[in-house]
Formats: C-alpha cells, sequence, structure tokens
C-alpha cells in the first residue's frame, strides 16, 4: 500500500507541470527510438545478406583457383588457373560425399540477337550448376552432359538478360550470337535478384563450359568448383577431404600455401555479414549516447523539481515521512519518467523503423532482443541518473527544509 502511494504521490508530481515532464521524456523517447531504428537497419542489412548467400545452394563449398601477384598488387582468385579438368574428374570419381560438381568458366561477352547488342556475363558449368546452386527453370529445360562432351552450342538464359534481349516475347528457341557463335537457348532461369557483393544474378548466360573454353575464354583451367555435399553434416569432413586432394595432386609440400581457396556457405556468411555486425554494433552505440544524454536531463530536472519543493519536502519529513520514503518518493518519479519515455520511444521506434523499409525501400528487421534492451536500459537510466537526486532529497534536514522559500 505504502508504494502505491507514493506512485500516486509521483505521478501527481508529474502532472503539476505537464510541458517540463513531457520535455524530459522527449530526450527518452529520442534514444529509445533511435536505438531500436539503428538496429532494425544493421539487422536487416544482415538478414538480406544471408538470403542472398543463400542462394548460393545448400550445403555448397566453393573450390577456387588461387591468385597471382603483379606488381606487388593481388590479381584475385581465379588469376592464377590452377584448377584442371584432371581436378575435376578426380573430386567427382575419388572423395566420397559429392551430391554436385560443377566447373566455372567465367567470362563477358558480346551477346546479339536482332538489333539488341549487349555486353554480359558468360559462365560454363556443367548440368549440376543449376540443381547445386538452387536455380529454378521459368520454362524450357536444362543443357544435358552430352551437350558438354559435344561442346554443343546451347544456353541457359537469365531473366534481365532476356528481358534486355527479347522484352515480353518467348526466349525459348531463339539463336543468340554469343562473340559471333549462335548459341540456341533451351531454358530460362528463374529470378535470383541481387547478389551479396550487389550484382545482378539475373544478367546471365549460362553455356557448357566445354563451349566457354572453346568458344569464349579459349583457355585450358577453371576458375572455380561448385560442390554440394549430401548432407550438410558432412561439409567440414567433405571441405577436408578436397584440401587432401588438390594438395596431393598439386604436389604442395607440407608448410607451404595452398594454390587454391576453399570456402564453406558458413565461412563465406561470416565474412560477409561481419561489416554488417560492425556498422549495427556502431550505430546502436551512437543512438546509446543520446539515451545517455536523456538520461542527464532526467537527473538535471529531478535537481530542479528537489530544489523547487524542498518546502514540501520538510512538511512530509515533520509529519512521520522517513528519509526512505522521500528516497523513495522522487525514484519513483525519475524511474516513471524514464518508463513512459521507453514505452512511447518503442512505439516510435517500430514505426520509424517501418517508415524507413517503405521510403528507402530497405530491409529492416525489428527484433524483440532490441526492443527489450532499450526498454530495460531506460527504466535502467531512470534508476541510475534519478538515485542522486532522489538521495539529496532523502538527507534534506528538517528544520532547514521548513524555513526554505
Amino acid at each position: 500500500m505504502i508504494i502505491i502511494a507514493t506512485i500516486r504521490m509521483a505521478l501527481r508530481a508529474l502532472r503539476r507541470n505537464t510541458l517540463r515532464t513531457l520535455l524530459t521524456m522527449l530526450g527518452i523517447i529520442i534514444g529509445v527510438a533511435s536505438v531500436i531504428a539503428m538496429i532494425s537497419i544493421g539487422n536487416g542489412a544482415r538478414a538480406q545478406i544471408e538470403a542472398q548467400i543463400a542462394s548460393l545452394g545448400q550445403n555448397v563449398i566453393l573450390v577456387m583457383s588461387g591468385n597471382i601477384s603483379r606488381g606487388g598488387f593481388g590479381m584475385g582468385f581465379g588469376s592464377a588457373g590452377t584448377l584442371t579438368k584432371d581436378d575435376l574428374e578426380a573430386m567427382g570419381k575419388d572423395v566420397e560425399g559429392v551430391s554436385g560438381l560443377s566447373p566455372e568458366v567465367r567470362g563477358n561477352a558480346q551477346v546479339v540477337f536482332g538489333n539488341q547488342n549487349i555486353q554480359t556475363s558468360i559462365i560454363g558449368v556443367s548440368p549440376d550448376y543449376a540443381a547445386v546452386r538452387s536455380w529454378t527453370f521459368t520454362s524450357g529445360e536444362n543443357f544435358t552432359e552430352q551437350d558438354v562432351r559435344s561442346a554443343n552450342k546451347v544456353a541457359l538464359i537469365g531473366k534481365t538478360t532476356a528481358t534486355t534481349l527479347f522484352g515480353d516475347g518467348d526466349a525459348i528457341g531463339q539463336i543468340i550470337r554469343v562473340k559471333n557463335a549462335p548459341f540456341t537457348i533451351v531454358g530460362l532461369l528463374g529470378p535470383k535478384g541481387s547478389s551479396a557483393n550487389g550484382g545482378d544474378q539475373d544478367d546471365v548466360i549460362m553455356i557448357p563450359w566445354t563451349s566457354a573454353m572453346k568458344r569464349i575464354t579459349g583457355g585450358t583451367t577453371f576458375r572455380a568448383f561448385s560442390v554440394q555435399a549430401a548432407e550438410s553434416g558432412k561439409v567440414p569432413q567433405l571441405q577436408s577431404d578436397l584440401t587432401d586432394l588438390l594438395r596431393q595432386r598439386h604436389r604442395i609440400q607440407e608448410g607451404r600455401d595452398d594454390d587454391f581457396f576453399i570456402r564453406t556457405q558458413q565461412e563465406i556468411t561470416e565474412r560477409a555479414t561481419a561489416t554488417s555486425d560492425t556498422m549495427t554494433s556502431l550505430l546502436g552505440a551512437i543512438a546509446g549516447v543520446s539515451l545517455l544524454v536523456g538520461g542527464i536531463g532526467v537527473m538535471n530536472i529531478m535537481l530542479v523539481s528537489v530544489t523547487e519543493r524542498t518546502r514540501e519536502i520538510g512538511v512530509r519529513m515533520a509529519v512521520g515521512a522517513r528519509g526512505r520514503d522521500i528516497l523513495l518518493q522522487f525514484l519513483i518519479e525519475a524511474l516513471v519518467l524514464s518508463l513512459v519515455g521507453g514505452a512511447i520511444g518503442v512505439a516510435l521506434g517500430i514505426g520509424t523503423s517501418q517508415a524507413i523499409s517503405i521510403w528507402k525501400g530497405w530491409t529492416t528487421l525489428i527484433s524483440t532482443t532490441s526492443i527489450f534492451l532499450a526498454f530495460s536500459s531506460s527504466a535502467a537510466i531512470g534508476i541510475f541518473f534519478g538515485f542522486y537526486p532522489a538521495k539529496k532529497a532523502s538527507q534534506l534536514d528538517p528544520i532547514e527544509a521548513l524555513r526554505f522559500d
């Protein structure tokens, strides 16, 4: 009953100066809303990156060719051309747990259809590539192993490239010229959207890797292999087996660096989201500063309130109120300020996140953790910054307080 009476007294005191109370809560409101909005933006960015990496496929391991250096600068993976046809055959025959395997031969080429002339990405792959990388078909079908063995001039086309070349027309059966070689489109790929690095995955043409080597790149080595494990639990073992196989085939001695790179989806996700996590933490910390400033505002107003109500405090003490009763009264006032401000801030933060998503088209993800963190922080700030003014009020001398004018 004493607590309830104290809460009522604190609410009456706050209502006496409504405008000042609202202005004091404003710092807490902005701080809490900022924390929720900033963290939701960061979480949304992370979720978008994870979704893009998930588009690689399920249980996929990327085996990438090594790099070379020119003038002290690394040219990036794939520049050394260390993966060969024999490596591809060995992976398919000698490594257990592989459910899908496809090489990658990448290049850019001029593609012509009618009066349309564009530059797009050409990828030489095997028929397994679509299943390994979770590509669907809107129409048509995949090319076959026979097409690979015969280096046939057949192609799969992405949605963006198809729209550019054919508009609303049917792409299946159309003949396009890739580097002046006629290719027949046999399959229209389903849309994938942007990749983790922001590129358009649908702006692509896929052809048999033998055709790509013969007619596009003229090379004899691969840029990368996409390997799919039969089960998610076998990914680490498969990664180790692939590493051992390639080190043995490339005659890499103990202690020497590999001339290839092997990355799992988990490793790629961790690398890709590291920057996003850093930015989320930074944005949350900046928003937290505004919450801290709001707490200082609470302390300032509570100190002013103690000074203005010194005589009231003296009267309460004279009629029997103890120091802890005064301490509790002012502490509850500070806590109510912070909690009400925190509740309004939560609503504003959720609304701001949704508004940003609609207005800017950004992906935002509001988590219950961020709401709990922001709201509990506002309560902690109310107690922390309200304690000193409350303590000061409880230690006033009743006689001196009654004399205060």
